[in-house]
């Protein structure tokens, strides 16, 4: 019997190398993104975060709720510095107030998914292999991390025809399902939308995406109070905040920025609400400040899409972030659009009352 010989011009593709997170490693990493090994004392630091956390949360998240009363402050100080991984899932949930959610309608999520048909059916199949292409999760084209995300986005479009399906919400609930099951992720979707801790976001997928132009003109007022020399050169330039700012509302820093930074973002935005959006957004504009004042127009867009390195380090941005203090002054500009909005409206309604027939 004859002997196959083996085709030695043929090569066998390498495994896909891929970082913590499940995403796959870029070929050339300058060195100062590579990431050190890690020292004794940075694993016993970890590990003595890990049980404080567990203490504080208890089986399942049967202590949270005490805990949160009893020291809402030591609560924001920690989730400041970052959940655990291994946790983050689970604590997400209890802070966004998906779990009630969950427990409050058994078997809603299996009803939409199997039973109900979505008319958002095809633009989602369509976007689904744009969201997070370098995850290994969701590189299989009709994979499990592609099927579960369209479960997901699919049963949203239903439960919520109004608002049905955006593109940006796919990154919402790819992060999602990196740490948690299909149901849960769902539920924390709608936690988020419909608003059951904080502000609903609806508002940023409904039609003419309303809740962007008032997160915008918010920001680009804040901006200009706190860097009044760089609101005056995008003024010169005429950059406006909807140029680069979008994507920062729509998809809370998942769409671009490095995972991370994003999931460092996304513990402080789950328990503190959007206030984190504008404060990040703020601080990453201080941070390259004198840079940008410099730029021309047709460098200032890549400029303010691609941030450098350093200006991505969680430990450098984010406490510079939670020095902007926005609240009381968001509420004012909230007010101060809703006035100026209700009159363009209401001058929109009295021209059509005024054409002829």
């Amino acid at each position: 019997m004859e002997k196959k010989r083996v085709d030695e011009s043929v090569q066998v593709p390498a495994p896909i190398r891929v970082d913590r997170y499940g995403f796959a490693k870029q070929e050339h990493i300058s060195p100062d993104r590579l990431a050190k090994s890690k020292s004794a004392f940075e694993y016993q630091r970890e590990e003595r975060k890990l049980r404080k956390w567990r203490k504080m949360i208890g089986v399942g998240g049967s202590d949270w709720k005490h805990y949160v009363r009893r020291k809402p402050n030591v609560v924001k100080r920690r989730i400041r510095k970052g959940i655990p991984d291994s946790l983050r899932g689970l604590v997400w949930q209890l802070i966004s107030g998906s779990r009630d959610l969950l427990l409050m309608n058994p078997g809603v999520y299996e009803q939409l998914v199997i039973y109900e048909t979505s008319a958002s059916e095809l633009d989602i199949i369509r976007d689904i292999s744009r969201t997070f292409p370098s995850h290994v999760f969701y590189q299989q084209r009709h994979g499990p991390g592609q099927r579960s995300l369209y479960n997901v986005l699919k049963a949203y479009s239903v439960y919520d025809r109004e608002v049905g399906y955006v593109q940006g919400m796919g990154f919402l609930a790819g992060l999602l399902l990196l740490y948690m099951s299909e149901e849960d992720a769902f539920w924390l979707l709608v936690a988020l939308l419909k608003g059951a801790v904080h502000a609903p976001m609806e508002g940023l997928y409904l039609e003419g995406l309303p809740l962007v132009q008032q997160y915008l003109f918010q920001f680009d007022h804040l901006m200009r109070e706190y860097m009044p020399k760089l609101g005056e050169h995008f003024t010169r330039e005429m950059i406006n905040p909807s140029m680069y700012g979008s994507q920062w509302f729509i998809t809370v820093f998942s769409y671009s920025f490095p995972f991370h930074l994003a999931l460092r973002i996304w513990d402080v935005f789950l328990y503190e609400g959007v206030k984190i959006v504008f404060k990040v957004g703020l601080a990453l504009l201080k941070y390259c400040h004198d840079d940008l004042v410099k730029l021309p127009f047709e460098k200032l867009i890549p400029a303010l899409k691609n941030f450098p390195d350093d200006a991505m380090d969680p430990d450098k941005l984010l406490p510079m972030a939670y020095s902007f203090k926005v609240s009381k002054r968001l509420e004012e500009l909230k007010v101060e659009y809703e006035k100026k909005n209700g009159k363009l409206a209401s001058s929109k309604a009295k021209q059509k009352q005024k054409q002829p027939a």
